[in-house]
């Protein structure tokens, strides 16, 4: 299935809905292009992967640039709703440890008022 995107706000906080595959093609253009126009408006941005089903090594390479391209913008994304298949990747390809990850759009948002831990050292 083509990749469908919706965007709305919680608080301060740009939610991206996805739904479908996020693979080669259009499908990543336009959530490159999408994240990157949010990522001037808002640098709190949730990617909520819920429904997406499919995600292939173009997609990945997508989600690794936009993270830079967030954090050159002192901007955070946080990823929630991983499907399996999609954590699968993610975790495999070892770009799971980039991301900060939640089961729900909910914990997603909420971690951005959180404090934040102090290291030991």
């Amino acid at each position: 299935m083509k990749l469908h995107t919706a965007t709305r706000n919680v608080g301060d906080v740009a939610v991206v809905d996805c739904r479908g595959r996020i693979i080669f093609g259009d499908e990543t253009a336009e959530l490159r292009q999408l994240v990157r126009n949010l990522i001037g408006l808002s640098p709190r941005i949730v990617l909520d992967l819920t429904q997406v089903d499919h995600i292939d090594s173009n997609g990945i390479g997508t989600l690794v640039g936009l993270h830079v391209a967030a954090r050159n913008a002192n901007g955070v994304i946080k990823l929630a709703g991983l499907a399996t298949k999609v954590k699968n990747v993610m975790d495999i390809t070892r770009v799971g440890t980039i991301f900060e990850t939640y089961d729900t759009v909910e914990e997603a948002v909420a971690s951005f008022a959180a404090p934040p831990v102090a290291k030991a050292g």
